[in-house]
């Protein structure tokens, strides 16, 4: 009798610097891409806005150039990767919808080289140095979930995931591993103080996600600074008991390769039945921007 299993699936995640243009960010992501394959990776995902400078630490309407339609000539190009490889991409990119309307959008690649189609980035942060309300409509697609070659997969980006509401939907439409392409870091005048604390709260809220839905967790940030901010690295995922399965380093380039059981998932959803026990006619006020007392 075969002791493979069918169900266990290798995603990779490329943690990667700025290399200094469009083209030489998207030849350096292929050459990661085909890295990962080569190592078995199944599913490989990008860092937020992989094909970009992080742009948004100012406000500036010459970098809304940088968009591109999705699908495009990034997308198209990297399903010839895909297709080539037989791997699942999940690219993060800029996009051009419209004349003034702009999008933080994921294009999801079977492992065919066939478009599936793309999620936009629904919550959209605003502080120094992460000047995204400029730039970004917010999503309007919902949290979709694409039954790719290689399992069920949904895409969240950055600031998506300390949003429990959205991880939940996405499991609750099947996902088995949630990515999250991200761009995070470190301000000079915060590392000090608050460097350590921010990293764990942004790692732990996510090993959360894992546990309370019952699924893989992948982060996916870049490393290198940018203007002031310094990218905290660390790509990550995570099993579905919260563990860290895999973890890159702070500043350097990475490939991350992890193992990620799918039988053994749905054996502990049966076991921890999350979705079963959920008391949803109690839920009502998450619809609510606050509930006030009366």
């Amino acid at each position: 009798m075969s002791t493979v299993n069918p169900r266990m699936v290798r995603i990779g995640l490329i943690q990667g610097r700025e290399q200094g243009s469009q083209a030489e960010d998207l030849a350096y992501t292929i050459e990661r891409i085909r890295e990962a394959a080569a190592e078995g990776a199944q599913v490989i995902c990008t860092q937020e806005m992989f094909n970009t400078p992080y742009f948004c630490r100012t406000q500036d309407p010459d970098l809304f150039d940088l968009a591109e339609p999705i699908p495009g000539p990034t997308t198209n190009a990297l399903a010839v990767v895909a297709g080539e490889l037989g791997v699942v991409i999940i690219a993060a990119l800029f996009e051009r919808r419209a004349s003034g309307v702009y999008h933080n959008t994921a294009a999801v690649i079977d492992a065919d080289g066939s478009y599936l189609g793309k999620y936009r980035k629904m919550h959209i942060p605003q502080d120094p140095g992460f000047e995204e309300k400029f730039y970004f409509t917010p999503g309007d697609l919902g949290y979709k979930v694409w039954d790719t070659q290689f399992g069920k997969i949904g895409v969240l980006i950055c600031w998506d995931q300390w949003y429990p509401e959205a991880a939940r939907l996405a499991a609750l439409a099947g996902a088995e591993i949630l990515f999250y392409p991200t761009a995070i870091g470190w301000l000079p005048e915060e590392k000090a103080e608050l460097g350590e604390a921010q990293h764990a709260a942004w790692e732990t809220v996510q090993r959360g996600h894992a546990v309370a839905n019952g699924c893989y967790v992948a982060a996916v940030n870049r490393t290198g600074t940018e203007g002031e901010t310094e990218f905290w690295g660390q790509s990550f995922v995570a099993n579905f008991y919260g563990q860290i399965v895999e973890r890159a380093p702070v500043s350097e380039e990475a490939v991350v390769l992890a193992d990620c059981d799918l039988k053994a998932l749905e054996a502990m959803r049966r076991i921890w039945p999350f979705f079963r026990d959920r008391r949803i006619d109690s839920f009502e006020g998450l619809s609510s921007r606050m509930i006030d007392e009366d």
